[in-house]
């Protein structure tokens, strides 16, 4: 096949390609990225010679570069987006433009060059906040988004699902709870506390930490990705969970026991504005139809992700330094 990934320079895209790559090698993968602030070409580094791999330079809302990539491509995985709920507080714009009208742009191109395959990445966060005793998200959840992001996430899917139902295009949509891993770039929670604590700066949590997401190591979101590709029914969206509901306050502990650190280096902060209290997957569908469900337990990746971010300075030290 040969594959256009939007946003391939960015955390859960760029880990795709060299997951993609690795399994898949007779594949060929185009790499369309904006490299806005959160892009960055050294997550590529290693496939700078690979022959089956290309980079693109150029945004999603360029109509006739978007056109004229797609000619001749097999499939689209669709991951380049806005996505970082601060900021979408601070510009909502931005996130409007890019989430929304560059899906639509990549839906239109899709549809008028030969229906092409077509994978959605998407959140959680569209469906809005739970209780702590509620129920987990499923397929069947009703949308209630509540921040800028979420809300153009939340438009984006109905676009896309749009054009499966009004043009026949084969979509399908993956909605996926809170990733981490390597690559993901600094201002995230993770990275981020762990790089302070590198730096021997405290870590700022919000409120008093009760806020819960459950999480899932990248590496089991992009092997769901490619279950739902290979097996995925048309027109369907599946939900691809980590089941691994933490507190934020817990997540900061386990962090601080890893990077050997005491509780004196929390940081409480006034909270987000319309701080979501809970998000959580069931991810039975996918379990019961792609016979997925996550392997990476999260102790096991958070300690493999901390260690990357310890052993990787440089790699984080020079988005710092931008």
């Amino acid at each position: 096949m040969k594959i256009l990934v939007t946003g391939g320079a960015g955390f859960i895209g760029s880990n795709f390609i060299h997951f993609w790559l690795a399994r898949h090698p007779e594949d060929f993968i185009v790499n369309l990225d904006a490299l806005t602030y959160a892009g960055n070409l050294d997550n590529l580094s290693a496939l700078a010679d690979n022959s089956h791999y290309q980079f693109i330079k150029g945004d999603i809302t360029d109509e006739k570069l978007v056109n004229e990539i797609v000619k001749g491509i097999n499939l689209i995985v669709h991951f380049a987006a806005e996505s970082h709920v601060d900021r979408s507080i601070k510009d909502p714009g931005a996130f409007t433009r890019t989430n929304i009208e560059g899906t639509r742009v990549l839906l239109e191109a899709a549809k008028n060059n030969g229906n092409i395959r077509f994978h959605h990445i998407s959140t959680d966060e569209v469906f809005g906040a739970l209780a702590f005793d509620a129920p987990k998200f499923n397929e069947k959840t009703p949308y209630d988004p509540r921040s800028p992001y979420s809300a153009s996430k939340a438009g984006s899917d109905h676009l896309v699902r749009a054009y499966f139902h009004t043009y026949g295009l084969p979509i399908t949509i993956s909605n996926c709870s809170n990733n981490y891993g390597p690559y993901q770039f600094p201002e995230k929670l993770i990275p981020l506390f762990v790089i302070n604590l590198i730096e021997g700066k405290k870590v700022p949590v919000y409120g008093e930490g009760k806020n819960i997401r459950d999480w899932i190591h990248v590496e089991d979101h992009n092997r769901g990705v490619e279950q739902i590709i290979q097996k995925g029914k048309i027109g369907e969206t599946y939900c691809l969970g980590g089941d691994s509901e933490k507190t934020n306050l817990e997540i900061t502990k386990k962090i601080l026991s890893l990077m050997n650190c005491g509780e004196e280096m929390i940081e409480n902060v006034p909270d987000r504005l319309g701080h979501d209290l809970r998000y959580a997957i069931d991810f039975s569908k996918a379990a019961k139809e792609l016979d997925w469900r996550p392997e990476i337990s999260f102790d096991e990746g958070l300690e493999k992700t901390v260690d990357w971010y310890k052993n990787n300075q440089d790699w984080w030290q020079k988005l710092k330094n931008k």
